[in-house]
């Protein structure tokens, strides 16, 4: 398509960017040959530019006196219906290409939420992994002093992501609140005594699940009773697997950037807690899980295969991948359709590749792409701006009914677009659809801007 051309030979290089791009492209087509508007209106052109890239030296010292520098970024994509939201990702992995990917999701996704909130991300490759809070608080410090220049409560408001927790949120709002001189709810996935939300480490967890059940619902089914494979185990992944346990599920798997388990006997609440004690508190890895559950089996991560053991060895029901992108490749989403899977929940960034994609499509399987069922993550982050701007605090409760009403309405509002288009239950086309079509209609209402 000329639209994709138009960004690989703008954007060489940018590999993630290019498949995220690629993705909506592929299934607006039938929009943009309906809408002859959006074509004479260069949206296509427009959307996949950001409306800002910030690029910036973070430098900042460490325990052993040196100087170190790393690079931070925020990418304001898209605020045609709102302020710019999204997270803030620190990990040696972090590029251009990869933050230009995670805000164009963004974008759709937080359109999805019927939010008002635009589309951004950020972050920094620096790692917080083996820092010391005195090292993490100096460069969150430095980073805050560049970024708060171009952050605010109707402007954009970041959120935690991959390596910025409730530590490094607290170190970037006391800079900001210092530099500012003001307490706005500028940054979300704050702690609850100064500003966050119930439910909001929770939510991207429990809102995959949430919209797994609905997809089960479409074919007279639940999750009592099903066997789970989970990977990741950070705040998503944690969350999953407590909120398939609520609902009679079981999960069996977990993992880490070093390797996974896989537990036969299924996980169970106390499992579940030294789980979190080990990763929160400790900040170990998965293999010390070995050492209190002898029964379970650690695998190592080998970098030499062309295929993630996780879903090739293991029978179950349901996947919730829940890790980072490009976790499933084609050859690992066959493996997980031998295997008895036919419900695929993403709570992690496009962590299919599109080869995996289609494989699940073709089969015909109940596929919750991330950017409708990790939504619940952004949903609960816009909920704390509303609480925060009415200077209340609603109950846990409250809260999560709130979060399930988003999630069941992204669900139908998806299932109905791609009905409407010809493609019934395929909930790629009608995530990407429904997404945007809400933005493009903003963008042309606001003119060319």
């Amino acid at each position: 398509m000329d639209n994709i051309k138009f960004v690989t030979d703008r954007d060489p290089g940018e590999r993630e960017f290019h498949q995220a791009v690629t993705e909506v492209i592929e299934s607006v087509k039938p929009v943009l040959d309906q809408n002859p508007l959006y074509r004479t209106e260069s949206i296509m052109e427009r959307i996949v530019e950001p409306e800002r890239v910030i690029l910036f030296r973070v430098p900042w010292v460490d325990d052993q006196k040196n100087v170190c520098v790393n690079r931070g970024f925020r990418i304001e994509m898209n605020s045609a219906i709102g302020p710019y939201k999204g997270g803030l990702r620190f990990h040696p992995s972090v590029n251009l290409s990869i933050l230009k990917f995670l805000a164009f999701e963004q974008v759709f996704k937080n359109a999805l939420t019927s939010l008002p909130m635009g589309g951004g991300k950020g972050g920094s490759d620096f790692d917080p992994k083996g820092k010391s809070d005195m090292e993490v608080m100096r460069f969150c410090q430095s980073f805050m002093a560049e970024l708060f220049r171009h952050i605010g409560p109707n402007t954009d408001v970041p959120a935690g992501d991959i390596g910025v927790g409730a530590r490094e949120i607290g170190y970037l709002f006391g800079m900001y609140k210092r530099l500012a001189n003001e307490f706005t709810g500028v940054l979300t996935g704050k702690s609850l005594n100064w500003g966050g939300s119930l439910i909001r480490p929770e939510a991207t967890g429990y809102g995959s699940v949430y919209f797994a059940a609905e997809m089960l619902a479409t074919r007279n089914e639940t999750l009592e009773g099903k066997r789970c494979l989970v990977s990741g185990s950070g705040n998503v992944a944690q969350f999953t697997m407590e909120k398939l346990l609520d609902l009679g599920a079981t999960p069996i798997s977990f993992s880490d950037s070093s390797g996974y388990i896989y537990d036969e006997a299924g996980l169970n609440r106390e499992k579940l807690d030294h789980i979190m004690y080990l990763k929160n508190v400790q900040r170990g890895r998965v293999a010390e899980y070995v050492e209190s559950y002898p029964d379970a089996v650690y695998t190592p991560l080998d970098q030499s295969l062309d295929h993630n053991p996780l879903w090739k060895e293991h029978k179950a029901d349901c996947a919730f991948p829940s890790a980072t992108q490009n976790e499933i490749n084609g050859l690992d989403a066959q493996h997980l359709i031998d295997n008895g899977i036919y419900v695929v929940t993403e709570g992690a960034n496009m962590p299919t590749v599109h080869a995996g994609v289609q494989i699940f499509l073709e089969n015909k399987i109940l596929y919750g792409p991330g950017k409708a069922s990790n939504a619940g993550g952004v949903s609960v982050s816009g909920l704390e701006m509303s609480q925060n701007s009415m200077r209340l605090n609603w109950p846990k409760e409250e809260v999560d009914n709130r979060l399930k009403h988003i999630m069941k309405s992204i669900h139908s509002m998806c299932m109905e677009t791609a009905e409407q288009y010809g493609e019934p239950g395929n909930y790629v086309v009608g995530a990407n659809i429904a997404g945007f079509v809400k933005v493009v209609d903003a963008m042309i209402d606001q003119g060319v801007v």
